[in-house]
């Protein structure tokens, strides 16, 4: 087996006296799209900045492409590819200016800058948009300029902080699709989301985060089947009767959790449950019956309040 791309045992960051990453250790295999999930403030991209060699780490070990990031910086971002979360494209400037001044910033020829800069305007489908300025793009456009921007240099390492954040459904889903299509070119990807579904779409591992720590690791599938029933019983109360209700119906699931406007019954057969609860006399203004989702597991670890 190859050695990881990245290695990380009790990496800490600090800042002064908040700890952001409290001790975790993690590996990222080569070829492999390895995801940080977790809620706004749980240290994703405290160690994503670590893994980037833009931030010091505090305390542990970690290494990148075989190097230290405290004494081999240069060396690792040379090799590696970033999507920031924040757009920060020269507007100014047309779609091909962007791409080419960043391979001028690793010193590539122009030759086989403009090479590259048309096999990733065609991938990100760019291509028509060459010459126009970056201003009156489309956010997912930008996202994907962005991501072609990222794989100029053609890196071992593709780092993705929150990469659709703020795009509709469908841009979400192109990005998505360019994003497979370099896994299936073997480009290694690490990517940090809060969507769920981006992570089971996306991720062939991740470790959920919480508050600095890692709570969980594995692949999605192997997550929902530890963490959750196989499915999930959704059942609508007027408003105050969902206690009353639990009551009765608590013996029908291996768990149960009242939300505001609901019960979730978490059972092995959400079908024979309905039919249970519709046998017991209980009428609930409405039933959905969904298979457990990674996001039952993310809620389940991380619980329900907002962290702001």
């Amino acid at each position: 087996m190859s050695e990881p791309l990245v290695i990380a045992r009790g990496l800490t960051k600090r800042f002064g006296a908040f700890t952001a990453v409290d001790s975790i250790d993690f590996d990222v295999q080569p070829g492999e799209a390895f995801g940080f999930l977790g809620p706004n403030g749980a240290g994703k991209s405290s160690t994503m900045r670590m893994i980037g060699a833009t931030s010091p780490v505090t305390g542990g070990l970690l290494r990148v492409l075989g190097m230290n990031p405290e004494t081999d910086g240069p060396a690792i971002r040379a090799r590696l590819g970033v999507v920031p979360q924040e757009e920060n494209l020269d507007h100014e400037l047309s779609v091909y200016e962007n791409l080419l001044i960043y391979g001028r910033y690793f010193g590539l020829p122009k030759r086989v800058i403009d090479g590259r800069i048309e096999e990733l305007l065609d991938f990100a489908e760019l291509t028509e948009r060459r010459n126009d300025t970056v201003e009156p793009l489309s956010g997912g456009m930008k996202r994907r300029l962005i991501i072609a921007r990222g794989l100029m240099n053609q890196p071992d390492l593709l780092i993705l902080d929150e990469p659709t954040t703020g795009l509709d459904p469908q841009a979400r889903h192109l990005l998505w699709d360019r994003l497979y299509r370099l896994k299936q070119q073997g480009v290694t990807l690490v990517i940090t989301t809060h969507y769920m579904d981006e992570a089971e779409q996306l991720c062939d591992r991740l470790v959920i985060m919480d508050k600095g720590k890692i709570t969980a690791e594995d692949s999605p599938r192997q997550l929902i089947a530890r963490y959750s029933p196989r499915e999930v019983l959704e059942l609508r109360f007027p408003a105050g009767e969902q206690e009353r209700a639990v009551e009765r119906l608590a013996d029908l699931a291996q768990r149960s959790e009242i939300l505001p406007d609901r019960v979730l019954l978490y059972t092995d057969d959400a079908e024979r449950a309905a039919i249970e609860v519709t046998e017991r006399g209980i009428v609930p203004e409405s039933t959905v019956s969904r298979r457990s989702t990674l996001e039952d597991v993310f809620l389940r670890l991380t619980g329900r309040t907002l962290i702001e």
